[in-house]
């Protein structure tokens, strides 16, 4: 599994509205087209922790065609209100707020 780790600013009080946007997106095809096997979020002291798993390490690659799908367009810009950039100035895409995994370990089987 791959999984990938944005990390963003949120108002603590705005859960229940980011929880609502993404459990509609989630309800549609997208996550599937995406290739999203899992995706949970988190919030700490105003941080915000969007942390999505994938079946495998295209993820990053199937959501860049789904860029351009009026849903994905859409939760975007309904976002907005609620997310904002960790460092706005250079912030161009979420790759810009990915975090870079340092350390992993899993159970063996």
């Amino acid at each position: 599994m791959y999984s990938t780790l944005i990390v963003a600013r949120m108002d603590p009080g705005s859960s229940v509205d980011v929880a609502k946007i993404f459990g509609d997106f989630d309800d549609t095809e997208m996550p599937h087209r995406m290739g999203t096997r899992r995706r949970q979020l988190f919030q700490y002291r105003g941080l915000y922790f969007h942390l999505q798993d994938f079946d495998a390490d295209n993820g990053g690659e199937l959501i860049q065609h789904a860029r351009h799908d009026p849903r994905f367009i859409q939760i975007s810009e309904d976002l907005k209100p609620f997310i904002e950039a960790y460092d706005p100035a250079t912030w161009r895409s979420p790759a810009d707020a990915m975090a870079t995994r340092f350390y992993n370990w899993e159970a063996s089987a």
